[in-house]
Order: structure tokens, then C-alpha cells, then sequence
């Protein structure tokens, strides 16, 4: 089943997230804002710790945010950055979303022009997650 999806809303919101970032470290603003399958937006921003290896991204945020209310699969995520060019979500995020939406839609936008518009699947081929399981 084809979903629109409203990457007007999700920029939106994935800015008023940056807005909340904690990055006393790196001040490296992220926000993040996904899609579930049940048409909820989820917002998440990037969360560092001065142990900098618990420091929690924008995505993650959100992915732990919507498990924690219920949510079963996302359709798309939107990634914000205050940067001249668009910064697609890391490793460690690719991996987390995953296993939520292997085929998700993913865009990353910025300040500046440009836009990221991929899927999951193109930026982490050969996944490892759920289907793996089986």
C-alpha cells in the first residue's frame, strides 16, 4: 500500500526538535521527526552525555520514543541539520531504523538547499535485522 507522506509536516517537525538538542559537547544540532505506520509524528532530538559513548542521536530519540507508545513500524523519517548541506542519518541510526521500516522513506534537509531522498534500504544494503530471524 503506497503512503503519502507529508515531508512538509515532518520538517517542520524535525526543526522544532532540533530546537530542543542537548550538544554542550559537540553543538551539533539534529532533530528527527518519523512517521509511524499508524500515522502518528514522532519527534526526537540528539542527546549527548559527557560520557560521550551514551550519547543518544536525534533518531534513536524518536524510534525509542514511538516503541515506548506503541508503535509497531515506520514509514518515513525526516533528519534536520542547521548546516549548509544535508546530513543522512549515521550507522548506528541506519541500524536502529532498520529494524522498524527496512523500506522506510528517508529525507535529510538543512539550511541550505540541498535535500537527501533515499530510502533505508539504499543506504544500508545488506541489512542485518528481523527478517534475518526467520
Amino acid at each position: 500500500m503506497e503512503h503519502t507522506i507529508p515531508w512538509d509536516i515532518l520538517a517542520k517537525e524535525a526543526r522544532a526538535a532540533a530546537r530542543h538538542a542537548y550538544v554542550p559537547y559537540s553543538r551539533f544540532t539534529v532533530g528527527a521527526a518519523i512517521l509511524t505506520s499508524d500515522g502518528k509524528i514522532v519527534r526526537g532530538c540528539n542527546v549527548e552525555n559527557a560520557s560521550y559513548g551514551l550519547t543518544n542521536c536525534a533518531e534513536r530519540t524518536a524510534i525509542f520514543t514511538a516503541r515506548a507508545e506503541g508503535m509497531q513500524s515506520v514509514l518515513a523519517v525526516c533528519i534536520y541539520t542547521p548546516t549548509a548541506t544535508p546530513t543522512p542519518p549515521c550507522g548506528g541510526c541506519r541500524q536502529v531504523l532498520n529494524e522498524f521500516g527496512p523500506n522506510m522513506q528517508v529525507r535529510a534537509i538543512c539550511d541550505g538547499e540541498g535535500i537527501i531522498d533515499t530510502t533505508l534500504d539504499t543506504l544500508l544494503p545488506g541489512a542485518f535485522g528481523p527478517k534475518n530471524l526467520d
